[in-house]
């Protein structure tokens, strides 16, 4: 079993029997009111901050806990806040003022806009808070002192490299249910899918935006069947859509013949696998992604030394059909790890 595998198997337990207390501040408001605070060695401990998007995703659900159990093994006190919307940059850029005045050490962000919160990371930084990226990088990069997150490129090559093998012998035909345009994670994996599978744009006969929305994976995907009836290889950004083309293509008969790859390694995901409506997915970690900020911030507070670059948290293709040359886990790995 990896590192990763090992740190994630554990902290998944670890976060489903450990009760987090929390408190509000007063000062915090990031729209959703999930501002709060796990205390860990209480006054004169390290502050965290951690801001989500949103405080409702499954995805940054598990991010909290991951961050909440890290706050106490590390003797730091968690400070958390969410966007009322993905996209509410002004709500993140509240928090962060907030959490800044109240004396963080460190800010973990997953940026809901990755330009517009760049000026608010800068007054943090600084004033001599740590800014750490998780999942989503900031434009640019380097705007934070460092980011932890999955290599989108490398999840969406997984799967790529798995639909290749399981094609082998059949004349693909493709059909890409995409995030939308310009975004850094869904190009990312995008580029990775066809870098897997030896393809190029040219060789995708549909390509359509969901917003890694499950209805408009559907309504994505029965637009693609009309377009192309022959479709017989989907990828998809995320899970949540792929479940959206499942659906339209059950409605054609398709379901069986034609093969659906994604990324994100959710609960709901992972057992869509193992129920055969999926082939195979990347599975992330938000739970690491938190964990290994949150001992940063501590390091830095200890020591002065500051987190820098990008450290990958780790990838991995999830199937119960593996296919020869293309490393993979099943489905009992992936609900042991999954999100959600």
């Amino acid at each position: 079993m990896s590192r990763t595998s090992r740190l994630s198997t554990s902290l998944l337990r670890a976060a489903a029997v450990t009760g987090v207390a929390a408190l509000t501040l007063t000062a915090c408001g990031s729209g959703s009111g999930s501002d709060s605070a796990s205390s860990g060695s209480g006054s004169g401990s390290v502050k965290v901050g951690l801001i989500t998007k949103t405080d409702t995703n499954p995805f940054f659900v598990k991010m909290k806990e991951g961050a909440e159990q890290a706050a106490k093994e590390n003797g730091a006190q968690l400070v958390t806040a969410a966007g009322k919307f993905d996209g509410d940059n002004a709500g993140q850029v509240t928090a962060m003022e907030n959490m800044v005045a109240s004396g963080v050490k460190g800010i973990l962000i997953t940026p809901s806009d990755s330009k517009a919160i760049v000026p608010a990371i800068a007054k943090a930084r600084a004033k001599g808070v740590l800014v750490i990226a998780l999942d989503t990088p900031t434009e640019p990069e380097s705007a934070v002192d460092a980011l932890f997150a999955t290599d989108n490129l490398k999840a969406g090559q997984l799967i790529g490299e798995y639909a290749k093998a399981a094609m082998t012998g059949k004349t693909a035909k493709i059909a890409t249910l995409d995030l939308a345009p310009g975004v850094s994670v869904g190009v990312q994996r995008h580029d990775g899918f066809l870098k897997g599978f030896g393809a190029t744009d040219k060789d995708v006969v549909c390509a359509q935006d969901t917003g890694g929305d499950q209805a408009k994976g559907q309504t994505a995907m029965e637009n693609c069947l009309q377009k192309e009836p022959d479709i017989n290889v989907v990828y998809t950004i995320n899970e949540p859509a792929a479940l959206g083309a499942y659906t339209a293509l059950k409605a054609k008969g398709r379901e069986k013949d034609v093969l659906i790859v994604s990324v994100d390694g959710g609960c709901t995901g992972t057992r869509a696998v193992k129920d055969g409506k999926i082939a195979a997915t990347s599975q992330q970690y938000p739970l690491k992604m938190a964990a290994e900020g949150v001992k940063a911030v501590v390091t830095y507070a200890k020591d002065g030394k500051k987190a820098s670059g990008y450290t990958d948290t780790g990838v991995t293709l999830i199937t119960d059909k593996a296919q020869t040359g293309v490393d993979s886990k099943d489905t009992a790995f992936g609900l042991e790890n999954c999100w959600g």
